[in-house]
């Protein structure tokens, strides 16, 4: 007889528990009674007792009351999501939902945060797995086990961790079917959870949830500017990573940038905080360009636009456009310098009481006015900027949030964000560029396959900006410099 067929849920001991699954070409057909039993003793105690509250403990608690001040009276569901396969009986690297991990801190599959309803407020508990079950095998029999796939924490250790009460998820989605009065739950991230309320919940009042939850962190607190700069700085030395293998990319492809950058953020983040782009020669034209199997030619240019995500998730989002030979053409420089122009406009334009649009209108006006001198399109620049006819060139808009998301707060409304006024603690992006497609034949064919951006993280100060991601030049005769430095 095998665990499996032992602990089916006539089992007194599994009365709630799925069985556990053998693989179907598995080289062991079963388990022994004796196996079994053997397995479940003999083994350390390995509870941890001398933790600490995660250093963000204070900012999510205050994150929580500011969602209870929200909804009095509601209970709220905010669910981490679960694993998502990636092929047959192998997974994607799992990452909580923002919602989640922001109010929380914890990152587990499968985790739930619950407030409910008590008093004038709320009491929040912490739906987790507990530790891996020594009794019935699961700990070395599922694939999600503790051998497997590591050792979770226990209930315990995440109350203190977290600063919550924890509980066991398996029994939530039973008390949520249970439940009465009015509710709420941020949709899409846990098909279970979303099942056991779907008798309870509105799309409308989810959307208000999640639309309080993306405004809430338009304003980003001490901790969360401390995380963006951590993230910053060690893309700052990816940066550097990648220019110092420039050679290495020439005899191999695009894709040795990539590892080179993906190496820096795995030894000092969590992961990539986006595909990384790196676009050489006319790839450079393509937004997303995150094939990256391209050639890397000297006397290209190299868009490379990448940021590096921080444990707690907080990601940089930084571009330059590098010389492969370390030195701009005649021609790419114009167009460089332009774009340097239009970003140093932009940038000037943040500050507190701006309207968010005065960086891309401002960096805009600039792009058009070199069009225009250039000859690619007629003026005045007014007509060419009131018909969007630069957008032939500059193609996207000049910025956007960043924080746990690379494009952060995107479910916010309209008019608080982009019809919105800029604070300060607000982190956003400038990044203008030039795209002259290979296939653009209404610009001279010395433009044609040049597409250039710079792209910084922009603290809104209270007396202006700070340039979060000043470490990386960004002058053309500097970024030569720099990069001779580095070669050398």
């Amino acid at each position: 007889m095998t665990v499996a067929d032992e602990l089916t849920p006539e089992t007194p001991e599994a009365e709630s528990e799925e069985p556990i699954k053998q693989r179907k070409n598995g080289l062991y057909p079963g388990v022994s009674e004796e196996l079994a039993e053997n397995m479940k003793s003999g083994w350390a105690d390995t509870e941890l007792r001398d933790l600490q509250p995660i250093p963000q403990a204070a900012e999510t608690a205050a994150r929580r009351a500011a969602l209870s001040a929200r909804f009095p009276g509601e209970r709220l569901v905010i669910p981490a999501g679960n694993l998502k396969t990636r092929s047959n009986d192998t997974e994607y690297a799992f990452r909580a939902s923002v919602e989640y991990a922001y109010l929380t801190g914890n990152q587990t599959e499968d985790g739930v945060l619950v407030l409910e309803p008590k008093g004038e407020g709320h009491e929040a508990t912490i739906y987790l797995l507990p530790r891996s079950d020594r009794e019935n095998g699961e700990f070395w029999l599922s694939g999600q086990g503790e051998l497997w796939v590591g050792r979770r924490h226990s209930l315990t250790e995440a109350r203190t961790l977290y600063g919550i009460p924890a509980s066991d998820v398996r029994e939530l989605a039973d008390k949520l079917r249970e439940a009465t009065g009015p509710v709420r739950v941020v949709r899409g991230y846990d098909a279970g959870i979303e099942a056991a309320l779907t008798d309870k919940v509105t799309a409308e009042r989810d959307e208000e949830l999640r639309v309080f939850l993306s405004e809430a962190r338009l304003v980003k607190d001490d901790f969360e500017i401390g995380e963006l700069q951590k993230a910053v700085d060690s893309t700052v030395r990816g940066f550097e990573d990648v220019v110092k293998v420039l050679d290495k990319a020439e005899a191999t492809s695009e894709r040795y940038i990539e590892g080179t950058f993906f190496l820096r953020a795995r030894v000092e983040g969590n992961d990539v905080g986006y595909g990384s782009i790196c676009a050489a020669g006319p790839h450079a034209c393509t937004l997303h360009w995150v094939r990256n199997d391209g050639p890397v030619r000297s006397g290209d240019l190299l868009l490379l636009d990448a940021g590096v995500e921080t444990h707690t998730y907080y990601t940089a989002d930084v571009t330059r456009t590098l010389p492969i030979n370390g030195r701009y053409s005649e021609i790419q420089k114009k167009i460089y310098d332009a774009v340097y122009d239009a970003q140093e406009a932009g940038i000037a334009a943040v500050r507190p009481g701006a309207k968010y649009r005065d960086f891309h209108d401002a960096a805009q006006r600039v792009l058009t006015e070199r069009l225009v001198e250039w000859g690619l399109v007629e003026g005045p620049v007014e007509r060419v900027l009131e018909l969007g006819l630069q957008r032939r060139w500059t193609l996207h808009g000049t910025g956007h949030m960043l924080g746990m998301d690379v494009h952060d707060c995107a479910a916010a409304r309209v008019e608080s964000y982009v019809d919105g006024t800029l604070e300060a603690g607000m982190v956003l992006t400038v990044e203008p560029g030039l795209y002259f497609q290979a296939d653009d034949l209404t610009v001279p064919e010395e433009y044609r396959g040049i597409g250039v951006r710079i792209e910084d993280d922009i603290l809104v100060t209270v007396d202006g900006n700070r340039n979060l991601s000043a470490g990386l030049p960004r002058r053309s005769d500097e970024v030569e410099s720099w990069m001779a430095s580095l070669k050398g």
